[in-house]
């Protein structure tokens, strides 16, 4: 079966009311099922399985208690052979996920088991996730589903309360409009009606928390939480919004020694992306909770930060270049077609969008630049032509100033396994866990709304920490825009009339958030980031990195005036088939004309006369920048010691 956040929600069957198949378990053995089913189904292809069932009927005369213990052994080692045949390609995938789904389901049943018959607690830790959202009704409705849905078919913890008492989740509410306000209410209310432990988080509530620190105390922390009034405590942006949930974490948290918390953007699901020869898919493939607890258990790791698989995280201003390359390739292909011929724009992509491969300036961090272009997949199904298709494309061609990138999405590889680890350097806030004691490693400088603040925060903790800020191959997955349209939902930094799109916040936002961010990663090499940073070796890091910046940003700059030239030429001035077929009654007008646009917007944004290319040039306001820069810097150790005081 497909499953998609939209598919119809199915609570798990209860493990401990299937019946054992006649002579497949010792006689005094718990129910074990689905344990038994996927060895009896997939030994097979899965040879490892036999040693699990030679285990298992060694075991036949041993008591309730050792069986119990057995059982969930082998559950444990059971998981990653499923996971490794399930990803591989060679087995049929959606038996093998419902089985590895049911398999988890009965390993919860046993452990409750084991402790109703010991009397004693389920030791593994309890969860808070926080969802910070600003006017995303449809977003924050996908990613609680996906919660849902990751409780439902994995069920960590149990549910027989009702409720999945290990899972708490707070909706951190940022919104300005008051309809949405009530749509997320309206969100909470219904989840909570399923099963799923969810609060919502108020404007007045964090207002009034905020406020019961300590008048000193608050006012050492203005920049990490917020000094917006009472009457405007909205759209305080996403760091601050996140940070004040931190709060709420502490009010909710009843054993801080066994209580990981766990944050998420509202334009984020717990799933992942799958591509198949009719296309993507999107997959409930990967217990998360049962993972991270794992590793908080067996490691002495104190954050960690997964990644994200579909749509960039990134800003289109560093993504146009390349954007632009694959707008140019498909029109390119599209002109030797005929407008009538059923769509060849189908099939496996030809190539994987790897490390960064949406990024126009990706050697910046350390992964190779390719100059190869990715080509499109029509996402139209069932008989259509070239004029179809591309109705559909210039119809999605604008969401890329939301951040969707239709040509360089990127999917999910299973790779090593699931809890592999690595030292991180970049927090993806969207993504992030931590213990307790890893509460005081924060996101900082939120009060100067800069873009890359995940990946800067993620080079002082590294510096800081070490290996125990960790990542795992755990992605969410990231949809930046929802089938409601770009529209719907706010973006900062993102201005959107009916015709044009202006990113030049978010643009001007970027380029001193990579000046932030170099600058901090130069900084951390040269200096103890456990004491205060001195002026002078800010300041020498911060003209550095601007010189180096403005010379890279400069070369970006010419590429995608380059090439919007080329495209426009290729579109309109060539006397290719689709100018014809736009006079026609069934013809590419409209669609035409959204190419149109989408070339007039990324001149607006981007072209010599754009108001942010044109403050990224202004030496004034780049000096108004870099004192902020080098003040957030030099204040960062004091903000930290009293961000510390919290915990």
């Amino acid at each position: 079966m497909n499953q998609s956040l939209n598919e119809p929600r199915i609570r798990a069957p209860d493990a401990t009311n299937i019946e054992p198949a006649p002579g497949a378990y010792p006689l005094n053995a718990p129910a074990a099922p689905s344990l038994q089913d996927c060895i009896t189904r997939y030994q097979s292809v899965i040879p490892d399985l036999a040693n699990l069932d030679r285990q298992l009927q060694g075991r036949s005369s041993s008591s309730e208690a050792d069986m119990l213990n057995v059982l969930i052994a082998l559950h444990e080692q059971c998981h990653p052979l499923l996971e490794q045949a399930m990803w591989s390609g060679e087995a049929d995938f959606h038996a093998l996920l419902d089985s590895y789904q049911a398999l988890f389901r009965e390993h919860e049943s046993l452990i409750r088991q084991r402790c109703r018959n010991a009397q004693s607690g389920d030791d593994r830790h309890h969860f808070i996730l926080c969802i910070p959202v600003a006017d995303r009704p449809p977003h924050l409705q996908a990613c609680l589903e996906s919660i849902y849905q990751v409780c439902v078919r994995f069920d960590y913890g149990g549910h027989a309360s009702g409720a999945w008492n290990k899972i708490k989740v707070i909706v951190s509410e940022d919104s300005r409009d008051e309809a949405n306000i009530r749509r997320h209410q309206a969100l909470v209310a219904e989840y909570r009606e399923k099963g799923l432990q969810v609060f919502h988080f108020g404007l007045t509530e964090q207002y009034e928390l905020l406020h019961a620190l300590p008048p000193q105390q608050r006012a050492q922390l203005d920049h990490l939480l917020s000094t917006q009034p009472k009457d405007r405590f909205y759209l305080k942006g996403q760091a601050a919004n996140r940070n004040l949930s931190y709060l709420k974490f502490l009010q909710l948290t009843e054993n801080k020694d066994n209580t990981l918390y766990y944050l998420i953007d509202s334009d984020q699901s717990l799933c992942v992306n799958r591509q198949t020869a009719s296309g993507e898919e999107t997959v409930f493939a990967l217990n998360y909770f049962h993972t991270i607890d794992t590793i908080f258990r067996t490691t002495d790791t104190l954050m960690l930060t997964g990644k994200m698989v579909g749509d960039p995280p990134v800003s289109p201003s560093v993504m146009a270049a390349n954007f632009l390359d694959d707008v140019i390739a498909f029109f390119t292909e599209l002109a030797g077609l005929r407008g009538d011929q059923a769509c060849q724009f189908h099939g496996l992509p030809q190539q994987q969008a790897g490390d960064a491969a949406y990024h126009d300036m990706a050697a910046l961090f350390g992964f190779e630049n390719r100059s190869a272009t990715f080509p499109y997949s029509c996402r139209l199904s069932g008989t259509h032509d070239h004029v179809a298709c591309l109705n559909d494309f210039a119809q999605r061609l604008n969401a890329f100033f939301f951040g969707e990138h239709l040509t360089r999405k990127t999917g999910f590889a299973y790779g090593s396994g699931y809890t592999q680890l690595a030292p991180a350097r970049t927090v993806y806030p969207g993504n992030y866990i931590v213990n307790y004691a890893g509460l005081k490693y924060v996101i900082p400088f939120g009060h100067l709304r800069l873009r890359m603040s995940g990946p800067t925060a993620g080079r002082l903790i590294a510096a800081e920490i070490g290996h125990r800020f960790a990542s795992f191959n755990m992605p969410n997955l990231h949809r930046r825009t929802t089938e409601a349209g770009p529209g719907d939902d706010f973006r900062p930094g993102v201005e959107l009339d009916e015709a044009s799109v202006d990113v030049s916040n978010e643009f001007e936002r970027q380029f001193f958030g990579d000046l932030m961010l170099f600058s901090t990663e130069a900084l951390v090499k040269q200096a103890d980031v456990t004491r205060p940073f001195a002026r002078d070796a800010i300041e020498a890091v911060v003209a550095q990195k601007e010189a180096e910046l403005l010379a890279l940003y400069q070369q970006k700059h010419d590429a995608i005036a380059e090439r919007n030239r080329q495209l426009n030429a290729l579109v309109f001035n060539a006397g290719h088939w689709w100018l014809q077929a736009s006079e026609q009654a069934s013809g590419l007008a409209h669609a035409l004309r959204q190419v149109r646009a989408f070339i007039d917007n990324i001149e607006r944004n981007f072209g010599e006369h754009a108001l942010a290319w044109r403050q990224i040039q202004s030496a004034a306001h780049r000096a108004t920048r870099k004192r902020q820069i080098v003040e957030a810097l030099m204040n960062y150790r004091a903000e930290r010691d009293a961000w510390d005081s919290l915990f």
